[in-house]
């Protein structure tokens, strides 16, 4: 009898199962050999082990796992307390030098309206599901999991997956699109670090309660997400929280990005994940980025036919949610192709423009589709 208990777990084990450990592990790989976004993929790929090893006592009603996810992905907690650590992590100030930036920020978000009708012609998903879906390409993780959990909850891994991967793999996938898009003469145009202009304290005080009250009240449903991310970056600016304002950026960060990674990983159930929408979802996600980048681009290209002074079209790509990964990537392409050619403060005023526009634009779709 004794035996049998032992064996009971191998008994119960399924290729299924087997191959999402597989899954779990690659992540695992990609997050230590690679380092590709390992605070996301390691707690991801090892919560994907844990959750689908047969009879697995860290989920289920008294699971450490289930408990962490009814308690901060059902109820929004973990998505709201990354927002709050990313606010207070981010400088307004690039943005707020040169407010153009907020234009690449809201053309870049075309990935998650096409992606959402992309997903939608294909019959396979409701209309909230495929929102879901498209808000992959928010490239921003806590709103594609905020949005999923409202609108499709047994699409939530693939979907915050997907999000989370592609975010790790934008140093991939952003260049091929940006020089498909550009000549070399585009690539190499130069900009102005911040054309001499100055951000008062006042500005950076009022800019998030600013923001805050008119996203409030363009999306209502937009406030918890666009609240927490503006509180966090008040704090910042304040000038009096400062050992708050550390803690967010350092304690809350890595301890709720910790308990979202792994608790992410155990909604990656063999039966739920290994399905042909699986596939199709992150191939839609796929192409959410790669919309992303493509409309900002092709926006900062529109723009420059009416300019003396031309822009980089390269700064549109910046325009997604990924921060700084990103403004990172611009600038590296620009370094490619002139050592001399700094635009990283460009590309920062425009990825933070995104950080903006996908909570914007992601609390619109609650609303409309809501």
């Amino acid at each position: 009898m004794k035996v049998d208990k032992l064996l009971e777990g191998l008994q119960s084990f399924t290729w299924q199962q087997g191959v999402m450990i597989l899954v779990g592990l690659v992540l695992i790989y990609l997050a230590i050999k690679k380092e590709y976004e390992p605070m996301l993929l390691l707690p991801i790929g090892f919560g994907a082990i844990l959750t689908n090893i047969p009879l697995s006592s860290a989920v289920g009603e008294n699971g450490f796992l289930t408990i962490l996810y009814n308690a901060g992905i059902r109820t929004e907690l973990f998505p709201i307390l990354i927002f709050i650590a990313v606010g207070a992590m981010i400088d307004f100030s690039p943005l707020l030098k040169q407010p153009v930036m907020l234009f690449f920020g809201a053309a870049a978000q075309l990935g998650i309206f096409a992606a959402m009708l992309l997903a939608a012609s294909t019959g396979v998903f409701s209309l909230k599901e495929a929102a879901s879906i498209g808000i992959i390409g928010a490239a921003d993780g806590p709103t594609s999991i905020y949005v999923a959990n409202l609108f499709a909850p047994d699409l939530l891994g693939p979907i915050s997956v997907a999000a989370y991967s592609y975010m790790a793999l934008v140093p991939i996938i952003q260049p091929p699109v940006i020089r498909a898009l550009t000549t070399k003469k585009e690539r190499l145009i130069r900009m102005d670090a911040d054309y001499d202009a100055k951000v008062s304290k006042k500005v950076l005080i009022l800019f998030p309660i600013v923001v805050t009250v008119v996203a409030g009240i363009i999306a209502p449903i937009s406030v918890g997400l666009v609240g927490a991310l503006m509180f966090g970056n008040l704090i910042r600016e304040s000038g009096v929280m400062d050992r708050l304002s550390k803690s967010a950026q350092n304690e809350l960060a890595n301890l709720t990005t910790l308990l979202l990674g792994i608790t992410i990983g155990s909604t990656m159930v063999a039966e739920k994940f290994l399905a042909p929408t699986t596939l199709l979802i992150l191939a839609i996600g796929l192409l959410a980025f790669v919309f992303d980048t493509a409309g900002g681009v092709l926006f900062a290209k529109f723009i420059n036919l009416f300019l003396k002074k031309k822009i980089n079209p390269m700064i549109g790509a910046a325009g997604i949610s990924a921060f700084p990964m990103s403004a990172r990537v611009v600038q590296k392409i620009a370094l490619e192709e002139d050592p001399s050619n700094f635009i990283l403060m460009q590309a920062i005023g425009a990825n933070v423009a995104g950080q903006i526009g996908s909570i914007i634009a992601g609390g619109i779709l609650l609303a409309l589709v809501g």
